[in-house]
């Protein structure tokens, strides 16, 4: 079984008589740079701790904020990573779309919480109202430091404690919480309700952590994950469990169609997953320096490859879970 026996996605769409085109923007999803005090075996970022010069700069920065300024449908805006708080310009950023009641999420790997000059983030995290997702593959510490690292769990962990303790994740609390859950290895995910009640029974009885919800999601073969499925000889078959796996209900909640993605140097994509694989959008202004507003890209054609069958595939995957 090859690559090359898998259908083409578009026509996959088409067979469904569906077709992928943008509604009204609700949400953008900022990559703020590929900085990270980690280097997982997951990462579809190929994020890690040499990733110096791949950040957004303050210029970049305040010409995104003009632009969500001038898009009234705009109510979230997703930072991710890398980890997004080792990004200078990360505070400016969350502290004017705070200013602006902009919804803002912050993606952050846990263990960030523990590097020097992270004491007050939870803090500052609190005091914005900001959205924590945090990357949770699992609530075993083998298995997390099996994708993550040496001591990774642990130090997650502690990560939850500290933003427990500033009332994220507690009952009655306006302080929301989410873990992420990702299979360890080319596997889609089990069923989000069940696996988020056994996650909330596991970290409540031995650690006490309390959070909202659960988000399974599939790892989509692109980057880091991509490379290790070709070096284990398993990205033909992962590919045909994805193709195989084609729900059309999935696909007609996709998460871009309500989304756009910019990368660290203000590069307009169309997920975060074909900014990774330099997709840009299907536009003549491919930059946020080239625009006034992202309403301009409202209707427009989203561009699709084999990897979209990862979002699609079973119950579906998005930033925010499951799509069905």
């Amino acid at each position: 079984m090859t690559l090359t026996s898998i259908e083409e996605f578009k026509s996959r769409l088409g067979k469904e008589s569906l077709s992928l085109k943008r509604n009204e923007l609700s949400t953008i999803q900022v990559n703020i740079g590929k900085l990270c005090n980690q280097a997982c075996t997951h990462c579809h970022v190929g994020a890690g701790p040499a990733k110096t010069r791949e950040n957004m700069d303050r210029k970049t920065v305040d010409q995104l904020l003009k632009l969500i300024k001038n898009t009234p449908t705009i109510k979230t805006v997703d930072i991710t990573g890398g980890a997004p708080e080792l990004n200078a310009n990360f505070r400016h950023l969350v502290s004017e779309l705070f200013s602006m009641n902009i919804e803002t999420i912050d993606r952050c790997n846990l263990t960030v919480l523990s590097e020097p000059n992270q004491e007050t983030t939870p803090q500052f995290l609190a005091d914005h109202k900001v959205k924590v997702v945090a990357s949770m593959p699992c609530y075993s510490s083998a298995n997390v430091d099996k994708q993550r690292g040496d001591g990774v769990f642990d130090k997650s962990i502690v990560g939850l404690q500290k933003l427990n303790a500033l009332g994220y994740g507690q009952p009655d609390s306006d302080l929301l919480l989410d873990l992420v859950y990702n299979p360890l290895g080319p596997y889609l995910p089990p069923a989000q309700k069940p696996l988020e009640l056994e996650y909330k029974q596991k970290l409540q009885n031995d650690f006490g952590i309390k959070f909202n919800q659960l988000y399974c999601i599939t790892n989509l073969p692109v980057k880091r994950f991509k490379v290790e499925l070709k070096r284990d000889g398993k990205l033909d078959d992962y590919m045909q469990l994805l193709s195989d796996s084609f729900n059309p209900e999935a696909a007609q909640n996709i998460m871009c169609k309500d989304l756009i993605s910019i990368s660290w140097d203000g590069k307009i994509y169309d997920c975060d997953f074909n900014q990774m694989l330099s997709m840009e959008i299907d536009s003549d202004k491919t930059s946020i320096f080239d625009i006034e507003s992202f309403a301009e890209f409202e209707d427009s054609t989203i561009k699709t490859a084999s990897h979209c069958y990862g979002c699609t595939a079973g119950a579906g995957s998005s930033c925010s879970g499951t799509t069905i």
